[in-house]
């Protein structure tokens, strides 16, 4: 089963890999203080698509596109069974049927993403406490 998900054009240092999936569909958005993206006046989200005999191949690609000089980004894309939650250099693939998202979310608050951006995972009320 394909993998769905969002990219933020203006995350990735290197647009290539856009080329690696399907852009279903596009919006942009005015970057407000809430989403601590002061360097951004708005952003481009493209859900995707993409294939399941390729997602570790492109999430390694999306992984090593995303800016560095702000690695506040994260990208990710799921199915039924697994879902891909990428920063820089750094891919985490959770089993869907036994979901631990706790790594993945300790990681990017380490980057400075702020917790409710981390919208991925639904251990996020856990957060809130």
């Amino acid at each position: 089963m394909n993998y769905k998900g969002v990219i933020i054009e203006e995350s990735l240092e290197n647009k290539d890999v856009l080329k690696e999936v399907v852009i279903l569909s596009t919006r942009v958005e005015q970057v407000v203080e809430r989403h601590k993206t002061p360097y951004l006046k708005q952003w481009t989200l493209h859900t995707v698509e993409l294939p399941e005999d390729r997602s570790d191949n492109i999430a390694e690609k999306i992984s090593r596109a995303l800016d560095s000089e702000h690695n506040d980004w994260y990208a990710d894309f799921k199915n039924d069974k697994f879902h891909y939650v990428i920063f820089r250099d750094k891919v985490f693939k959770i089993d869907l049927h036994n979901p631990k998202y706790r790594d993945a979310m300790e990681y990017g608050i380490s980057l400075g993403i702020p917790w409710y951006q981390l919208a991925f995972s639904p251990e996020i009320q856990e957060w809130k406490r």
